[in-house]
């Protein structure tokens, strides 16, 4: 495996960056608690007055903490174990530390531009850049030519390439749905609460979604880069719908009305996604692969 020390440098600093960020934001408390505040919009919102989230609405923290957990009981051990067998020069473990990091790269880039400014900033700043750094070292390990061959014939292409394309279509459906209305009418989403813009849905049909779709469709079509986009979007969105379902449950168990639908949908989205990492992961041929170790 190639850049082997900087990319288990560059993890390790992810690791801890990220528990630090997730131990804050899950079990810091302090403050006055609960009040209303009227946005520039004209909105009033609860804001949650506690922790370090202690500027954010009520309702965004009820995604933020789950979020947290997800992170610190699934992503940071999946990303030292992926860590761990990449090392080893294991196709599995290049195609789960990717992905992993793609995850990572996500979210804190999420908790960047998103959450409200607080002591954490730069942490936030830290992760978002070695999660990218990480990422790209990462994906320098791989012979896109020859990786179609690490596969073998078990590998569902259409399954996996079809669920990246259905799922990124209906959730940019779905954004769409929020968006364009308020754009015909002139009114403000509900969504943006104490932004200035949709954040979430920019970053998603700007490029997340069509990254995927992408991925998926060139895995449909054999495409070389299909074979190493795919797997690793499967991989990153297993966990994204994994931390979404959290957000839906805590919202549901919170009272916030119209979460059903998003439970419902990431159940589904999340199992597929498992399922197809679960396919992918077991149609590799580690002795098989000729491609170079980390050096």
């Amino acid at each position: 495996m190639k850049f082997k020390r900087s990319i288990s440098l560059l993890v390790l600093g992810v690791s801890i960056l990220s528990l630090i960020a997730t131990a804050f934001g899950i079990f810091t408390n302090k403050g006055s608690g609960e009040h209303e505040f009227t946005t520039i919009f004209g909105q009033v919102v609860t804001i949650y007055g506690k922790g370090i989230y202690s500027n954010n609405t009520f309702a965004a923290v009820m995604q933020a903490i789950p979020q947290d957990i997800i992170t610190l009981a699934f992503g940071i051990p999946l990303l030292i174990i992926s860590l761990i067998m990449a090392r080893k020069g294991l196709l599995k473990g290049k195609i789960l530390l990717a992905g992993s990091l793609g995850y990572f790269l996500i979210t804190y880039m999420m908790y960047t531009f998103i959450a409200m400014y607080n002591r954490l900033f730069l942490v936030y700043v830290l992760l978002m850049s070695t999660s990218l750094f990480a990422f790209i070292l990462t994906l320098l390990n791989f012979d896109f030519e020859k990786l179609s061959s690490a596969y073998n014939k078990k590998l569902p292409k259409k399954f996996v390439g079809g669920y990246l394309m259905f799922s990124t279509t209906i959730i940019g459906l779905l954004w769409l749905a929020r968006v364009l209305p308020t754009l015909i009418n002139g009114s403000i989403p509900i969504e943006v609460e104490l932004g200035t813009t949709l954040a979430v849905q920019a970053f998603d049909l700007a490029f997340f979604l069509p990254g995927m779709f992408l991925s998926g469709l060139l895995l449909v079509r054999k495409k070389a880069f299909g074979f190493l986009l795919a797997p690793i979007s499967t991989i990153s969105n297993a966990l994204i719908m994994i931390a979404l379902l959290s957000k839906g449950i805590s919202m549901q168990l919170a009272g916030i009305s119209g979460t059903l639908p998003m439970i419902v949908m990431t159940s589904l989205f999340g199992l597929l996604a498992i399922i197809s990492s679960s396919m992918i992961l077991r149609s590799i041929q580690e002795p098989s692969l000729s491609i170079g170790n980390i050096a």
